[in-house]
């Protein structure tokens, strides 16, 4: 390879990493994204009211119920409701956003319990953020690996950023590769989209220039033969790495890698870091 086609792949490689960074900043800061968050309220069957959302809100065996008093009114999917709005049950990890003047009420179950978290464009994590700190990107952290699938998945329960909350994944498989000649491995979680990938992982860097509790790093679709890139340069902080309004969950034991992974997402500034 030329020196010329190596600057010229290296410009490409940076300018496509930048695309990314840029496109999780914009997730993270848009107005209804995770800095707009400002309460993380636990339901149950208690009604209770909160300061940042309107109505009188419980849950029990057939879900989450909102009481709305007069002139306060809800939009959701896309119709007005008032008084009473029965939510129903919520799948785990699944949820509803409806809409209040300019805030989102998020309603969602986390670790089967309900919650309601509200998004307010004005929040001060929000409105204070200037982006997120990120190791240079480097080729030589898109490291290859191999997709080893279970027999079966494995249910995996994993801890989460909130004390007593847990998460289960059915784990398909998991990735193996090498870093400077050492073997190492992942167990792999469902990614968002049909055959991605999805690993949580700590490393040596956590806790001292990443954060300490977990990056996320997204994979494509194995190859027919497991073949599969972990471009390390892409590990992402979750949103717990920001706000303590999240519940993402913690890496499995066996994700935490005894080597210093200097690529990827930052400790956010909002946490300490520079």
């Amino acid at each position: 390879m030329t020196t010329e086609a190596t600057t010229t792949d290296l410009h490409a490689f940076t300018e496509n990493w930048l695309e990314w960074h840029r496109a999780q900043e914009a997730r993270l800061a848009a107005p209804h994204g995770f800095l707009a968050i400002t309460g993380l309220h636990w339901l149950d069957d208690r009604p209770q009211r909160f300061p940042d959302a309107p109505g009188v809100w419980r849950t029990g065996p057939d879900g989450v119920v909102v009481d709305l008093d007069a002139g306060e009114e809800l939009v959701v999917d896309g119709t007005p409701v008032h008084g009473e709005h029965r939510f129903g049950v919520l799948p785990e990890r699944g949820g509803v956003d409806a809409v209040w003047g300019d805030a989102v009420i998020e309603v969602a179950k986390r670790g089967g319990q309900d919650v309601v978290r509200p998004r307010h464009p004005d929040a001060p994590l929000r409105t204070a953020f200037t982006g997120t700190p990120a190791y240079a990107p480097d080729p030589r952290w898109a490291v290859p690996g191999r997709y080893l699938p279970f027999d079966t998945p494995r249910p995996t329960t994993v801890g989460a950023a909130v004390e007593g909350l847990e998460h289960v994944y059915d784990a398909p498989g998991r990735v193996e590769f090498e870093l400077d000649g050492r073997p190492l491995s992942l167990t792999a979680f469902p990614g968002q989209g049909a055959g991605r990938l999805m690993v949580l992982f700590t490393d040596a860097t956590s806790g001292v220039t990443t954060y300490a509790a977990n990056r996320a790093l997204a994979l494509e679709p194995p190859a027919a033969d497991g073949t599969v890139v972990l471009d390390f340069n892409r590990a992402a902080n979750l949103p717990c790495a920001y706000t303590d309004l999240a519940t993402c969950p913690l890496p499995p034991a066996e994700n935490r890698l005894p080597v210093a992974i200097e690529a990827g997402q930052k400790l956010p500034r909002e946490r300490g870091g520079s």
